[in-house]
């Protein structure tokens, strides 16, 4: 389908990649990956037009439905089901003909708009946008809310909405989870999975690849390699390359003799326990897919916090919330060195809350946190980038925060999160999403926390970047609080699981899997709940509702009787043809010339009848999905 020969692309006098062969088929889910600025981006650029390689030819096909994206969602009073619906440009333009053909009392035009209509399931265009703004996190009050009245984040939702209704051939997908929560990335990937067409998709999340991709496309060193299987069978393969190489070899046993160590002291004694075991899964890892980290250009860890106190803090019989408006009731617990915590909650829950008012940012409305001395939180979230000097340079903020520290020693430091050479002397500026998180978790990881509370702190990080924070949080010695959508994450470097929801937080008896079956119990819940709870209409209001449903059905009907008829006609034809040709004297020489007519008439035949056939099926299935929707 999308066929790339000896493509080479250049940004300016920069080589993104070069003599890239590969093709990718009708259906294949593709997985995106390479180091930020390598090309992922230019490469979707090329394949929507907008960017021409500068040798080879990528060829695709003509007439090919191509959705993504929208990066920019400009200040819109349309509703937010109406800017998703406009993501199906077919519906929408035969929306604008039908208005047209109505105003010009055409009826033939009318009723052939009405059957294209039903074809592409139009009558069903709402529910679907619905069902789409549902999973990703919209409630259904908020579907006639103006696009202009959402946030940057949400807006991007939408426009993931928009693309997602595109009924594509293709469809590319940068970096889609971003911007949405836990819940929101296993909806979105059980759509992925369902979704008929060819896909490619940029992610730095490795269990959202694992499940979704059966080819990875690898971009490094300037080549582009294609890989059968998902991301874990990649790292596999790409692990046994770079295994070869002895300098990765001594890398690695150098930090399993690290963690075995630690396994070897601690795992007796009750404290660090979980600790210990955290190591034991941490060596299983390695063993595995290490080596295809031994090139990564981060390389950090944790300082030991040193003694802390116990607890280190504690929450009694407090509520949370914003303007008297309270989220969380009546919460009591504390965190003691080593406690290892991933949050889980649907969106709006109060995971958020509940970390910004441990970290100070936020008051309890009523209760009270008590805070231990010499406690040192490093807390990370995503308006954190916002305080950064962006005027500065990374070795400016480091200087600010250490000012005995010798520029070696800082030099020294940032290496280790990849700014380097003249790198730590730029402004902060224009760094992008990346790189500003990656500054951002330099300098809290420098000040050697105690506690931990990290509010999403992979978005923007490439997967070289969240394995090292990952490697590094393995090892970390301090307690930690983590909400995150990035479940690897939180199956590697978690001890516990709490749940926040329904204004509580308690612990959750269960993995990750277990969540997502929470979560589809809740949607079910909540349906069964809108059934019970809807009133019951009145003889006349179910009449009138029934009348509507007809006059809604109709055009379904008719497009149904109108295949049926077309159905019939073509068969009766068929028939009659095969009658004909079953005559032995057409076979005779003189008539040769008719009985390559007739021949040429059943190919014709056969063909539209087979249109019919298909038309009708369109028809029956769009009447019984509308009927059962």
């Amino acid at each position: 389908m999308l066929n790339f020969k000896n493509i080479s692309l250049r940004r300016g006098t920069r080589v993104l990649f070069e003599r890239a062969n590969f093709t990718i088929h009708q259906g294949q889910k593709v997985g995106l990956t390479g180091a930020n600025g390598t090309g992922k981006s230019s490469l979707f650029a090329m394949i929507l037009g907008q960017l021409t390689p500068d040798e080879g030819e990528l060829s695709i096909p003509p007439n090919l439905e191509i959705a993504h994206v929208a990066q920019e969602t400009p200040a819109l009073e349309t509703s937010a089901i109406d800017y998703v619906l406009d993501g199906d440009r077919e519906l929408r333009r035969l929306q604008q003909a039908l208005a047209e053909a109505e105003q010009a009392h055409d009826g033939l035009k009318v009723a052939e708009l009405h059957e294209k209509l039903s074809v592409i399931g139009g009558y069903s265009a709402t529910a679907r946008a619905s069902r789409l703004l549902n999973g990703l996190g919209f409630s259904p009050e908020q579907e006639s809310h103006s696009v202009s009245a959402f946030s940057g984040g949400w807006r991007m939702r939408l426009n993931l909405a928009q693309a997602l209704m595109c009924r594509s051939d293709v469809l590319l997908l940068d970096e889609p989870t971003n911007h949405l929560d836990l819940d929101a990335v296993i909806w979105l990937q059980d759509w992925l999975l369902h979704y008929p067409g060819t896909l490619l998709l940029i992610s730095h999340d490795r269990d959202f690849l694992d499940a979704i991709a059966d080819h990875i496309l690898h971009i490094e060193h300037q080549q582009i390699t294609l890989y059968s299987g998902n991301y874990s069978a990649f790292e596999t393969l790409r692990a046994e390359k770079l295994a070869q190489q002895q300098s990765a070899y001594v890398r690695q046993q150098r930090e399993i003799a690290h963690i075995q160590s630690f396994i070897n002291r601690f795992k007796a004694k009750a404290t660090k326990a979980k600790q210990a075991q955290s190591r034991v899964k941490s060596l299983e890892r390695m063993t595995l897919i290490a080596q295809a980290h031994v090139d990564s250009p981060f390389s950090f860890q944790f300082t030991a916090p040193g003694r802390a106190p116990n607890p280190l803090l504690k929450l009694e019989r407090a509520s949370l919330g914003y303007d008297g408006n309270i989220i969380l009731k009546d919460i009591s617990f504390s965190l003691s060195p080593g406690d290892r915590i991933g949050l889980l909650g649907p969106n709006g829950a109060g995971k958020s809350t509940l970390i910004k008012v441990l970290a100070g940012q936020m008051m309890p409305l009523t209760g009270q946190l008590q805070t231990a001395d010499g406690l040192r939180i490093g807390y990370f979230a995503q308006h954190q980038l916002e305080q950064l000097h962006l005027d500065e340079s990374p070795l400016w903020h480091f200087q600010h925060l250490d000012k005995q520290a010798t520029e070696k020693d800082l030099r020294n430091f940032l290496g280790g999160f990849d700014f380097r050479g003249d790198k730590v002397n730029d402004p902060v500026g224009p760094f992008s999403g990346g790189e500003k998180a990656r500054l951002v978790l330099a300098l809290l990881v420098y000040q050697k926390p105690n506690l931990l509370l990290l509010d999403e702190p992979t978005n923007h990080l490439d997967l070289e970047m969240r394995h090292a924070l990952i490697m590094a949080l393995q090892d970390y010695d301090g307690a930690m609080l983590i909400v995150s959508h990035d479940r690897h994450m939180l199956r590697s470097v978690t001890d516990q699981l709490w749940l926040v929801a329904n204004e509580k937080v308690k612990p959750f008896e269960g993995d990750l899997d277990d969540y997502r079956q929470w979560l589809s119990d809740q949607k079910r819940t909540e349906s069964n709940e809108n059934i019970t709870s809807a009133p019951t209409p009145s003889r006349k209001d179910q009449r009138k509702q029934e009348a509507l449903r007809r006059q809604q059905l109709k055009p379904l009907n008719d497009a149904l009787k109108k295949a049926e008829q077309q159905l019939e006609h073509y068969q009766q034809k068929q028939a009659e043809l095969e009658q004909r040709l079953s005559d032995p004297s057409l076979y005779e020489a003189e008539n040769k010339q008719q009985l390559k007519q007739l021949l040429a008439d059943k190919q014709s035949i056969d063909q539209a009848l087979s249109k019919a056939e298909e038309s009708w099926m369109n028809a029956a299935e769009q009447l019984e999905y509308a009927q059962n929707d």
